[in-house]
């Protein structure tokens, strides 16, 4: 009698250990199908890279750097630094004329405006490039917030 009731606990055993099988397989395999579904959607990660501006911006060095070379070639010749010179162009206020974006002021430094006092820099700085887009980011982060 004792083996048939072993025998009995052995394939209820074996039963339940496929019924759970069975159970874990169908989660794991609903898990799959959902990971599937949402790795599928049409809606894709934007990643949004900073502009060298921005990058520059968020340097100490970059900032100080920017505004030396602000305050030796723009300060001391055609643009005001504290607002106080009503003649030179503040290019920390929320009026520009020739140009608002980061790429439209590069355009304006390196080439200038025809017919006015702003002459073209073109890449003359010490650090080229990187020596003019570092004074457009001291002047961004200098800039008054505009509404």
């Amino acid at each position: 009698m004792s083996f048939f009731r072993i025998h009995h606990q052995v394939v209820s055993m074996i039963s339940v250990n496929k019924f759970q099988s069975v159970g874990l397989n169908r989660f794991l395999f609903t898990y799959l199908i959902l990971g599937i579904m949402l790795g599928c959607s049409n809606e894709e990660t934007a990643v949004v890279d900073k502009t060298i501006v921005e990058v520059f911006a968020e340097d100490p060095q970059s900032l100080g750097r920017g505004q030396a070379l602000f305050l030796g070639s723009c300060a001391s010749q055609c643009h005001t630094f504290d607002g106080l010179d009503a003649g030179a162009d503040n290019l920390f206020d929320c009026y520009w004329y020739n140009g608002e974006t980061d790429d439209e002021i590069f355009n304006i430094v390196t080439a200038g405006i025809p017919n006015t006092r702003m002459v073209g820099f073109g890449s003359n700085f010490p650090e080229g490039d990187d020596d003019l887009w570092k004074i457009i980011a001291f002047v961004r982060f200098r800039q008054e917030p505009c509404i």
